[in-house]
């Protein structure tokens, strides 16, 4: 079985995100780390690998070459080897962009399973894994809780809002993964040191055979027009309660005739 488990380098969780006001997209300038949600379906690959006795893990991901970098982290924790695109045209990709690039990549290396973790804390779109199924026709499945695999059918437990579904679908499919489906494990440092020497491929957007028009803003069909700073919230007020808090409350709603 090859599970290909698609991933993303994100700025760091740590410093407040910004965007950058020249290129009106998000700074990545700082400190950056794997997507954490991505290492929820990394370790749901390893564990489906585990389970079968055999198969390989592929990390997939687009973006620049420091991104290897931060897939070696899923390179420690087990998978087999990284397959980056890379390209300065396919640079500001929106989510259109960004799928296509994707499902080429993936075609390349015809998995029987595609995860996703279920968003990207950058953008939070959460709909990436819908575009890329579609893209390569493909069942796709999301928020999953809990997966079992069997006879070359996927039945997946899905989170909603009122509840959970009970899902089935062949393979090949794309499954996007909840980060309550697992812990993720930490790379050992034995899984560090092998990182360095598995396979790590990177690929331009004419390997893949997508041109420079069907990626980047070229080939992004969404655009951000402006960026300004929210609206001042206006006048405030702090309230210390001394014992009087609740009087001081009341008298400021009753000046301003709201009770």
């Amino acid at each position: 079985m090859k599970i290909a488990v698609c991933v993303k380098e994100v700025p760091d969780a740590g410093p407040a995100k910004r965007m950058d006001p020249d290129t009106l997209r998000a700074d990545r300038s700082g400190d950056r780390s794997l997507n954490d949600f991505d290492l929820n379906a990394v370790e749901t690959a390893l564990r489906m690998k585990e389970e079968a006795g055999d198969g390989e893990v592929v990390l997939v991901s687009m973006g620049p070459d420091r991104a290897l970098e931060s897939m070696r982290k899923g390179l420690g924790m087990g998978a087999d080897r990284a397959v980056l695109v890379t390209d300065e045209a396919a640079v500001g990709s929106d989510l259109i962009a960004t799928s296509k690039v994707l499902a080429k990549a993936l075609e390349r290396e015809e998995p029987d399973v595609v995860l996703f973790g279920q968003q990207a804390s950058d953008g939070d779109g959460a709909v990436l894994w819908s575009a890329v199924a579609d893209r390569l026709r493909m069942p796709v499945i999301s928020q999953i809780a809990e997966i079992d695999m069997s006879g070359g059918e996927v039945s997946a437990k899905r989170q909603t809002e009122f509840g959970y579904d009970r899902i089935s679908a062949p393979l090949p499919a794309v499954l996007a993964v909840s980060d309550a489906i697992n812990e993720p494990r930490f790379p050992s440092l034995k899984g560090i040191m092998q990182a360095k020497k598995k396979p790590q491929e990177t690929l331009s957007l004419a390997d893949l055979g997508v041109g420079a028009d069907s990626a980047g803003t070229a080939g992004s069909r969404t655009t951000v027009s402006a960026l300004s700073d929210p609206p001042s919230r206006g006048e405030t007020l702090t309230i210390e309660d001394d014992g009087s808090g609740a009087e001081k409350l009341l008298d400021y709603l009753v000046e301003r005739k709201l009770v």
